[in-house]
């Protein structure tokens, strides 16, 4: 299996969830073993972060990374997208402090990446195995990880509320399964918590455009939901792309129980601080006799919806 890169630049323009204000993402064609680069454009000029466990530096809302002078927020979404669909090597610009929430799923992050295409390159895949199983828990949540070649991920989430409940969710996460069965699940908040952010000056860029909003008793949004149990599918959503701040894709099956982006940072840093007792770097040959498409033409993204 080859390193996978965009065939294509591609950008796209929409409201920070922070900030409220607009913000530009452009994406493009990265050489072998690049991984993801995010290069951010400031007044000052531009710097670069290479997501890493270490350079998260919040999780509120959303999972901020940064390199001690500058920070990007809210980059999961794009971070499950590129993971989800199988890139390897893509570089980001970002021209403001974060991404755009875009409608509060990854769909128009993958329709971007239908968009671009995606090539194969020289070298072949490299990731990080789990070599053996490994229970991290807090509070009674908990993220355990166990050898596997793949992505799998089982994972529950417990909601005392009428429209969530006990959801539970078991997938084997590839390209497809990720555009048909997850990309599409938007975040999700309460109107309780919604309106304190707002008089505190926060989420300035949270509406019903762009999250499932409940109040006590129901959801608010006019269209209701995308899926019977779209709020699990999100939570998984974010826990690929919270897994995605590493080097290189990440390979195990992992049961999940009540996670968000704090404990999946703290288990990925616990993770990469002992990477010597379960992670293994691997390179994916390509299987013998294999024919070798070298690039992909775009496809018309008619599963998932456009960016703004």
């Amino acid at each position: 299996m080859l390193q996978t890169t965009i065939q294509n630049t591609v950008r796209c323009k929409g409201i920070g969830l922070h900030s409220g204000k607009q913000v530009e993402i452009v994406l493009r064609p990265a050489v072998e073993d690049t991984g993801i680069l995010f290069s951010l454009h400031t007044g000052s000029g531009s710097s670069f972060i290479t997501p890493n466990p270490n350079l998260v530096v919040a999780t509120g809302l959303a999972t901020t990374l940064g390199n001690g002078q500058d920070s990007v927020s809210t980059v999961e979404h794009l971070l499950a997208a590129v993971r989800g669909m199988g890139v390897d090597n893509i570089h980001v610009e970002v021209r403001g402090n974060e991404l755009p929430i875009m409608d509060g799923s990854a769909g128009p992050f993958v329709y971007l990446l239908r968009q671009a295409g995606v090539r194969e390159l020289s070298k072949s895949r490299k990731v990080l195995s789990v070599t053996k199983s490994i229970n991290f828990e807090q509070e009674g949540k908990y993220v355990r990880a166990f050898p596997h070649d793949g992505f799998a991920v089982d994972y529950t989430i417990d909601f005392e509320h009428p429209q969530i409940g006990k959801q539970t969710l078991s997938l084997e996460i590839t390209p497809d399964v990720f555009m048909d069965e997850l990309a599409k699940a938007r975040t999700f908040g309460f109107l309780k918590e919604v309106e304190y952010l707002h008089a505190n000056g926060l989420a300035l860029g949270g509406s019903l455009d762009n999250a499932v909003v409940l109040d006590d008793y129901g959801i608010l949004n006019d269209g209701g939901l995308r899926f019977a149990d779209e709020f699990v599918r999100h939570k998984m959503l974010d826990f690929i792309g919270d897994m995605a701040v590493l080097e290189m894709p990440l390979q195990g099956r992992f049961e999940v129980y009540a996670s968000g982006h704090a404990l999946n940072n703290s288990f990925l840093k616990y993770l990469h601080a002992n990477a010597v007792d379960y992670l293994e770097e691997r390179s994916l040959e390509p299987a013998p006799g294999k024919v070798v498409e070298k690039s992909f033409s775009p496809v018309a993204p008619d599963a998932v919806p456009a960016p703004a």
